[in-house]
Parts: structure tokens; C-alpha cells; sequence
């Protein structure tokens, strides 16, 4: 990247217990995902029993109208949930350095498993088991660092469903993660595309850390970059907001081949019922619905007899 990536922290002081849905309310896009623990040391530290939870908003993204989401987010978990510990949270928002996203990262972000994938920092000694497939990431300016529930059901879902030789796309792709795993369980390759200009660099670099950036290619833009890809997939990955989905699924559809399958996760609680209706008539079988916390992720196939869709088709969307 020509300039680095500048970025707004939104903290909140949260009660533990409550870490995650903390980080659920706050991770509204284009908010990275969610770390934990006090910023740094000259920061005080968090009062017993309770723990700053932090998200990252890029500066040209950040607005009046986001912080003002965000803070009904958060100001809507108590009714919600029915904890009156919840109640007054704040949320403090505050300028960084260019360089402050990522030493946070580092600092709060561990290794994990999903299934047999170990996820782990470039360089890491740690012990593997037999039978691990490691992922090195280095967390940085670009959504999924895999911290997120929905990002692990989508690698959950991958390490069930891909097939050796298949052909893989990965809609709002973010940091690459579930491209670059997709490849290392054994599609042949992998084509993600993703809005922000910021993503395809670090994308990039997560394919070629992990040896595989010859099976993955990375774009910037909206659905309009997948053409032509009419059928030409045999599985579509995507992560994103209910409404994203919901507006570019009929593109979705037609990129892939009738009988090939598909993960959608990123949908909240509240938009699900809707979503369901609309892959359902739209040729895509929903097979399961997996269920974490408020996060909704949908998994199936395109239905073998369905007819071809015509590319602009215009999408049904989501209010």
C-alpha cells in the first residue's frame, strides 16, 4: 500500500461474561474484528470484573451515522438480553496511529483451532498435532482475522464440505482466510473479491505466506467482478451482512453450478427469517441453519433443476 491504513478504536469497558456479545454489537461493517484486554500499558488497567473490548474502524470509513449504529448496538444489549449489568455501557472512540492497529493485534490475538486448521502467527514454534493443517496469519487491516463466529463456521463448514479439484469463490473476502483455507483443504483454486480497496494486499500476502498464491486470486470491487462466471464454480463462500447477501444473490446463484454448494454466515438474528425466504427462492436449497449466539449461518447447495438465472436479474433486497 502506497500510505498506511489510518485507524479510529471504538472501546467499550464491558463486564466479563459478556466479552463476546460485546464484540458482536460492535462488529457492524466495516469494523475489523473484535480484540480484548487494554490497549497498552500506559492505559489503566480495566476495573475487577469487567475488560475493554476494541473493534477498528479505517478512517475513511468511519462516520457520524456508523458511531451513531454502534452505540444503539450497545445501547440495545440489556433490553435485549434482560442483564441489567449491561446497562450504561459506553463506547469511547478514539484516533490511532497507523501503526497501533496492528501492534493491538498481536498483543490480544492467539492461535486457535477449527477442526484441524490451527490458525497461527508467521513464525510461530508452536507444537502441532498429527493431523493439523496450519494456516499462518498475520492479523492486520482487513476483516477475518478469524476471531469472529461467523468467519470459524465458515472454516468449519469448509473443512466438511470441499473437495479435492474444486473450484472455490470467496464474496467479501476480506483478509483471504477462507480462500487461503479453502485452497489448503484442497480446492483447486480460489477467487475472492471484496470492496475494501485495503483488503487485496493483505489477501495477497496471506496467499503467498501460506504457499498457495498461485491458486488464489484476489479482486477489488463489488459482484460486478466475478463475470464472467456464469456456473463456474463448484462452491461459494460468503461472510457478510444480510442485506449484502440478500442484494447479490442472484449473482451468487448463477456463479454457482447447479448441485455445487454454498456457506452464508454473517446474518444477525433479526434479518434471518428474511434471508432464509430469499436464498430459498432463488434456486439454493438450504440444507442447515447453524446457530451461534445472535449469528445465523446458512448452509446448502443450488438445486440441481433449477433454471439459469439471468445475470441482472434485479435482487430482491433486504429493508
Amino acid at each position: 500500500m502506497s500510505e498506511p491504513v489510518r485507524w479510529t478504536e471504538a472501546r467499550v469497558l464491558a463486564p466479563e461474561g459478556w466479552l463476546e456479545l460485546v464484540a458482536e454489537a460492535l462488529s457492524l461493517a466495516p469494523c475489523g474484528g473484535a480484540a480484548f484486554g487494554r490497549p497498552s500499558l500506559a492505559t489503566d488497567a480495566a476495573p475487577e470484573g469487567r475488560d475493554f473490548v476494541r473493534v477498528f474502524i479505517p478512517d475513511r470509513m468511519d462516520s457520524p451515522a456508523l458511531r451513531a449504529a454502534l452505540e444503539r448496538e450497545v445501547a440495545g444489549l440489556s433490553e435485549r438480553t434482560g442483564a441489567p449489568e449491561l446497562v450504561g455501557l459506553r463506547i469511547e472512540f478514539r484516533a490511532l496511529p497507523p501503526e497501533d492497529y496492528a501492534t493491538s493485534w498481536r498483543k490480544s490475538w492467539k492461535p486457535f483451532r477449527v477442526g484441524r486448521l490451527c490458525v497461527l502467527l508467521p513464525g510461530s514454534t508452536r507444537a502441532l498435532r498429527e493431523g493439523d493443517l496450519p494456516l499462518q496469519l498475520e492479523p492486520g487491516g482487513a476483516f477475518g482475522s478469524g476471531r469472529h463466529v461467523t468467519t470459524r463456521e465458515c472454516l468449519r463448514v469448509a473443512q466438511e464440505r470441499v473437495s479435492p479439484g474444486e473450484s472455490v469463490l470467496d464474496a467479501g473476502s476480506g483478509s483471504g482466510i477462507l480462500s487461503v483455507a479453502a485452497v489448503l483443504l484442497g480446492a483447486e483454486d480460489a477467487l475472492g473479491f471484496d470492496i475494501d480497496p485495503d483488503a487485496k494486499p493483505y489477501a495477497d500476502a496471506l496467499a503467498r505466506d501460506n504457499g498457495v498464491a498461485a491458486r488464489c486470486e484476489f479482486r477489488t470491487g463489488g459482484f460486478e467482478v466475478m463475470a464472467p462466471a456464469d456456473g463456474r464454480f463448484d462452491a461459494v463462500l460468503a461472510n457478510l451482512c444480510a442485506d449484502v447477501i440478500g442484494a447479490g444473490v442472484s449473482r451468487l446463484t448463477l456463479a454457482l453450478r447447479p448441485g455445487g454448494w454454498f456457506v452464508f454466515s454473517g446474518c444477525a438474528e433479526p434479518r434471518a427469517a428474511l434471508l432464509r425466504e430469499t436464498l430459498s427462492g432463488s434456486g439454493l436449497c438450504v440444507e442447515e441453519e447453524r446457530v451461534c449466539g445472535r449469528w445465523h449461518t446458512f448452509v446448502g447447495s443450488r438445486s440441481k433443476g433449477s433454471p439459469d438465472l439471468h445475470p441482472r436479474r434485479e435482487p430482491r433486497m433486504i429493508p
